[in-house]
C-alpha cells in the first residue's frame, strides 16, 4: 500500500484520529464500557457532565487490511445501538445495498494511499433504525497498517450545509446529480434525481413547458440490484410517468413538492401495474415524496424532480419537507451550473471530432488518438490534429496546441486548424503556412482577451508537415512543438533533429524565419505527430518521455493495424493523471508504385510543348489509358508546356502520376508569377491555355517550390 507523506493533512488527520480511538484492542461502542485495568481513553467524549456527551459527534473506527474493525470510538449517545464489535468486518454495520460500493471504497484507500473524504452514508442500528452519517475513509498513520474511518453523525442542519458544498464540487451533471441523491438517503431509504432531458444533454430548457415532457433517470442510490423493468440510471422514464410528474409539480402553474403517503394511493395515482413496476422500487409498503428541481426566475424553470422513498411506517413530516425543499432548492442552480458545462463540453467534442483525421488514402494510412485531461467540459481544450489529401495529390500531416482549456480554447484551435488546412491547400509551405498562422495568434490575442477567459493563442505550438508520395519526400516545419518521431522501415524509431522555434506568435523572442526539415519516408516509414500530454510525466524529464514514446513506436509491427496501434502506444505512455489533452496522429507511408508515376525534365525551348506530348503519349497507351482520356491528358500537358516556355522560362519539369480516380499532370518551371483564369472574350490572342486546362479537367492549381512553381491539374478516367 502506498500511504500518504508525512506532510499530507490526511495523514496527520489520520494519526489524531488514531490517538482518539482507544488503544489495548478494545472497541468501545455505543452502550459499552471500556476495559476493566485500562488507563481511561483519551477521547473527546467526556464521561461527566452528561451534556457534553451529548454534544459528541465525531466517531472513529480503525479497520486492518481485512477490512475487520481493530478497535473504535463510538461512545456518544448519537451512535447508540451501532454495534462495532472488534474483530467483526466493518461491512456488518451497513445495508446490504450499500456493502459492494462501500467495499470498493474501502480497498480503493488501502491500494492507492487516496483518502475518501466526506460521503453521506447509513450505517445499521441494532433495531433495525439506520443514522446518518458523513463518512471519509484514510489510510491508518504509520506505523500503523490498514485504514482510519471516520464517522460524523449528521444533524440535519449540518447535513443541508455539507450535502450544498458536495454537490457543488462537480460541472459533471451525472456526478451533481448521484451527490444530490446520496444527500437525500438522509430521509429515505431510496432516492432518485429525474431530469428533463434538456438537462440532461445540455441543451436550453424552456421557460414554458411545451409539447411532450421526457424524463431521464440521472442518478438512483444505493447501488444495488433492482426489480426488473426498474427505471435505473440512464434510462427515460416511461412517457406516461413523465407526464404525470410533470403535472404534479406544474400545478397551477408553480412547481411544488407532493408527497403519497402509501403503496396503494402510489398506485392509484400511477393507475397501472406497468408504471409501479417502472417507479416504485421494491413489492414493500411505501412512501414517497417527489420535489422539483427549480431555477429561479420569471416564470421559474423546472429542471426536473427529486424522488425519496421510504417505509410507510415512517410518513413525512412537514419539518423534513421543508427541509428536503430547502436543500433542493440550495442544489438547483449547480445542476444548471452542470447542464450548461455539458453543452459546453458537447460543443467542444463536436468541433474537435469534425477536425479529427477521418482516413488515410490510397498513399498514406493514418490513425490518431485525442483523449481530454477530464471527463468534464473543462478538460478539452486545445489540441488538434488533422490529416488530408491536398488537391495536388500530396498529403498534410497537422497537430497542434493552444494553451488552456475549454470553448474559447477549442475555437482558438478550430480556427488555426481551418487556417491551416486553406492556406495549404492552396498550395503553401510548410513554413509559409506557420507564418501566416503566427500573423494570426497575434491578431486574436492582442488585447489579452483569451488571457482573461482561460486560455490564449499565444505561444501556441504547431507542427506541419507535407508528405509527397512520388518523391517519398516530408517537408516539415513547427513552431515550438516538440520534435517528431521517424520509424524508418525496419529500423529504429528516433526524434527528428528539428531546429527549435518559439511558438506562434511569440512577439517578445527574436523573430526569425521558419524552418523547412526535409526528409525521406520509403513505402513502411512510420511518423508519430503528438502533444506534449502524451509524453509530460511528472516523474520523468521530457527527453526520457520522448524516448519512451519512440521505443512504443519501434515497437509498432508493420502489419499491426494502425488505429490498434496508435490506441495501445497511448495506454501505454498516458500518464495515469494527465494534466494536459494527450493527442497522437500515426501515419505509415505507402507512396505510390514506381510504375505509376513518371518524371521528364525538358529545356524551355519551342519544340518542349511537342516533346512533352510524345512523351506523355506514349506512357498513356503503355498504360492502356482510354484514347478519350488520353487524348485529354494530352492536350493539358501541352497547354501546361508551352505556357511554361511562354511566361516562365526553363528549366521545365513534367511529371504524370496514375492515381486511384484519374490521372494528375504536372508542370514545373522557374517562374513566379501566378496563372490566373481570366474572362475570356471571343478575339482575345492570350489566356486561351488555362480555360482549355479549366474545362477539360475536374481541378486544377498552382503550389510554389524553392525554385519556382508547379502547376497541376486532374483528369478524370
Amino acid at each position: 500500500m502506498s500511504g500518504s507523506s508525512s506532510s499530507s493533512p490526511f495523514d496527520m488527520i489520520s494519526s489524531a484520529l488514531g490517538k482518539y480511538i482507544p488503544r489495548g484492542g478494545a472497541a468501545t461502542s455505543a452502550g459499552s464500557a471500556a476495559p476493566q485495568g485500562d488507563p481511561p481513553a483519551r477521547s473527546l467524549v467526556s464521561a461527566d457532565p452528561a451534556p457534553a456527551r451529548q454534544e459528541q459527534i465525531l466517531g472513529a473506527v480503525n479497520l486492518d487490511r481485512e477490512l475487520r474493525i481493530i478497535r473504535s470510538n463510538l461512545g456518544a449517545p448519537v451512535f447508540a445501538g451501532v454495534e462495532a464489535e472488534p474483530g467483526s468486518p466493518f461491512v456488518d454495520l451497513l445495508p446490504p445495498g450499500d456493502v459492494p460500493t462501500v467495499t470498493r471504497r474501502l480497498r480503493q484507500v488501502l491500494d492507492t494511499g487516496e483518502p475518501h473524504v466526506a460521503r453521506v452514508q447509513r450505517l445499521r442500528r441494532a433495531d433495525g433504525s439506520e443514522l446518518v452519517v458523513s463518512m471519509s475513509i484514510l489510510a491508518a498513520a504509520a506505523p500503523q497498517e490498514g485504514l482510519t474511518v471516520s464517522l460524523i453523525a449528521m444533524a440535519k442542519r449540518l447535513h443541508l450545509y455539507a450535502a450544498e458544498t458536495a454537490i457543488g464540487t462537480s460541472l459533471d451533471i451525472g456526478e451533481t446529480a448521484q451527490s444530490l441523491a446520496e444527500s437525500l438517503l438522509a430521509w429515505g431509504d431510496v432516492a432518485a434525481v429525474d431530469l428533463d432531458f434538456a438537462v440532461w444533454t445540455g441543451e436550453a430548457v424552456a421557460r414554458q413547458s411545451q409539447g411532450r415532457i421526457r424524463l431521464r433517470r440521472a442518478a438512483l442510490v444505493p447501488d444495488r440490484a433492482w426489480p426488473d423493468g426498474y427505471v435505473t440510471p440512464g434510462d427515460d422514464l416511461p412517457g406516461d410517468a413523465s407526464r404525470l410528474l410533470s403535472q404534479a409539480i406544474r400545478r397551477d402553474d408553480a412547481a411544488q413538492a407532493i408527497v403519497i403517503p402509501d403503496r396503494d394511493a402510489i398506485e392509484r395515482v400511477l393507475g397501472g401495474p406497468r408504471l409501479v413496476r417502472a417507479l416504485v422500487p421494491g413489492d414493500q409498503a411505501a412512501a414517497v415524496a417527489f420535489i422539483p428541481l427549480v431555477l429561479d426566475g420569471t416564470p421559474p424553470v423546472v429542471l426536473g424532480v427529486a424522488e425519496v422513498w421510504r417505509r410507510a411506517d415512517r410518513p413525512f413530516h412537514d419539518g423534513e419537507l421543508l427541509d428536503l425543499q430547502e436543500l433542493v432548492a440550495r442544489t438547483s442552480h449547480h445542476v444548471d451550473l452542470a447542464r450548461q458545462h455539458q453543452r459546453e463540453h458537447t460543443q467542444v467534442l463536436a468541433l474537435q471530432r469534425r477536425l479529427l483525421p477521418r482516413t488515410g488514402g490510397d498513399t498514406i494510412e493514418t490513425a490518431s488518438v485525442y483523449q481530454p485531461a477530464t471527463p468534464d467540459s473543462a478538460g478539452v481544450g486545445g489540441d488538434w490534429v488533422n490529416s488530408f489529401p491536398l488537391p495536388d495529390g500530396r498529403t498534410a500531416l497537422v497537430v497542434g496546441d493552444v494553451v488552456g482549456h475549454g470553448l474559447g480554447a477549442a475555437a482558438t484551435m478550430g480556427q488555426l486548424s481551418m487556417e491551416a488546412r486553406a492556406l495549404l491547400s492552396a498550395g503553401l509551405a510548410p513554413d509559409e503556412v506557420l507564418e501566416h498562422l503566427d500573423e494570426t495568434v497575434s491578431l486574436l490575442d492582442d488585447a489579452d482577451s483569451g488571457l482573461a477567459a482561460g486560455y490564449s493563442a499565444l505561444g501556441s505550438t504547431c507542427c506541419v508537415a507535407v508528405y509527397d508520395p512520388v518523391s517519398r519526400q516530408v517537408a516539415l516545419s513547427s513552431a515550438g512543438h516538440l520534435p517528431p518521431i521517424l520509424a524508418p522501415p525496419g529500423g529504429t524509431a528516433v526524434p527528428l533533429a528539428v531546429r527549435p522555434h518559439p511558438g506562434l506568435g511569440a512577439e517578445f523572442a527574436l523573430r526569425e524565419p521558419f524552418d523547412v526539415h526535409s526528409f525521406a519516408a520509403p513505402p513502411g516509414s512510420l511518423l508519430a505527430l503528438y502533444t506534449d500530454g502524451l509524453v509530460e510525466d511528472p516523474a520523468l524529464s521530457i527527453d526520457e518521455g520522448i524516448a519512451r514514446l519512440a521505443d512504443a513506436v519501434s515497437a509498432v509491427d508493420p502489419w499491426d493495424p494502425l488505429p490498434q496501434a496508435a490506441r495501445h502506444v497511448v495506454s501505454t505512455l498516458a500518464p495515469a493523471r494527465r494534466r494536459d489533452d494527450v493527442t497522437l496522429l500515426l501515419a505509415r507511408m505507402i507512396g505510390y508504385r514506381k510504375g505509376d508515376t513518371a518524371t521528364w525534365r525538358l529545356p524551355a525551348r519551342d519544340d518542349a510543348a511537342a516533346r512533352a506530348r510524345a512523351l506523355v503519349s506514349a506512357l498513356l497507351a503503355r498504360w492502356r489509358t482510354r484514347a478519350d482520356t488520353r487524348d485529354r491528358v494530352v492536350l493539358v500537358v501541352d497547354e501546361l508546356v508551352a505556357n511554361a516556355v511562354r511566361f516562365a522560362g526553363g528549366p521545365i519539369t513534367v511529371r504524370l502520376i496514375r492515381t486511384g480516380h484519374g490521372l494528375l499532370c504536372e508542370v514545373g518551371d522557374t517562374g513566379n508569377g501566378r496563372p490566373r483564369l481570366g474572362r475570356n472574350e471571343p478575339f482575345d490572342d492570350a489566356g486561351r491555355g488555362l480555360h482549355v486546362v479549366h474545362r477539360l479537367t475536374t481541378r486544377w492549381g498552382v503550389r510554389w517550390t524553392d525554385t519556382g512553381k508547379v502547376v497541376w491539374a486532374a483528369v478524370a478516367r
